[in-house]
């Protein structure tokens, strides 16, 4: 497996984990205050496409990995579940790690 496929996972699982930080926090002013109704739309909204390119990667990650449909599932739904996602990220890459080729290039000779 490319260290590109893990390293993809990895950026959109922090990014995803941190959006959903903010929305719970846009949610908590909607309905706890009742102000920011107009942010807490754009946060959902822009969470809600990050997730689904969090799911295609994740699956992506999961396929080359081998992984059995329980654990996938765990994964992919650790995006919706606030502060899952920096745990699992964590198991994830501690897990695949080992998956990932060394692609180093060839020495040239001269």
């Amino acid at each position: 497996m490319k260290k590109s496929v893990l390293t993809r996972y990895r950026v959109m699982a922090y990014v995803t984990a941190v959006m959903l930080l903010v929305l719970s926090t846009c949610m908590v002013f909607k309905y706890g205050f009742d102000m920011g109704e107009d942010l807490t739309f754009l946060v959902s909204q822009t969470h809600g496409f990050l997730y689904i390119v969090y799911l295609i990667f994740a699956f992506d990650l999961g396929s080359k990995a081998k992984w059995p449909f329980g654990k996938l599932l765990w994964v992919l739904l650790s995006g919706t579940i606030p502060f899952a996602a920096f745990f699992v990220e964590r198991k994830v890459v501690r897990e695949t790690l080992p998956l990932v080729e060394d692609v180093r290039p060839a020495p040239v000779k001269v």
